[in-house]
């Protein structure tokens, strides 16, 4: 996974949309995959357009995510979600500036709105996850 900062950079290196959504759909490649046992309701994240899956795991006091999409831009989502919440404590995880974030790479005003309400549900399904680890 990248930081949020790496992340950040590579975007403004971009020029236009149509380069950045290419960019997004090349992350989704990086994802690690999801185990097939792990693409079940029960992880399935509600309120996405696509399929989405976010499996949670706790380790010495952090949590780290896996996940995945049937979509490819939606897995390229997925991998900016988790480089900004995985590996981090429950207390990081619910103070990120997640919106600041979101502003500063452009999705909020660039994503359609399914994507964005599609990308709140996994935000709000990660702040689940960090408050009930």
């Amino acid at each position: 996974m990248m930081t949020i900062d790496e992340l950040i950079e590579n975007f403004e290196l971009l020029d236009d949309w149509e380069d950045k959504y290419r960019y997004i759909i090349d992350l989704g490649g990086k994802l690690e995959p999801l185990p097939p046992e792990f693409h079940t309701e029960e992880w399935k994240v509600q309120g996405c357009q696509s399929q989405v899956w976010l499996v949670p795991e706790k380790k010495e006091n952090k949590l780290f995510f896996l996940g995945d999409s049937d979509a490819v831009i939606v897995k390229g989502i997925i991998y900016i979600v988790l480089s900004i919440f995985s590996g981090r404590t429950a207390e990081e995880i619910k103070s990120a500036p997640i919106e600041d974030i979101f502003k500063k790479l452009g999705l909020s005003e660039h994503l359609s709105p399914s994507r964005r309400n599609g990308l709140t549900s996994m935000t709000e399904k990660i702040l689940h996850y960090a408050e009930v680890l």
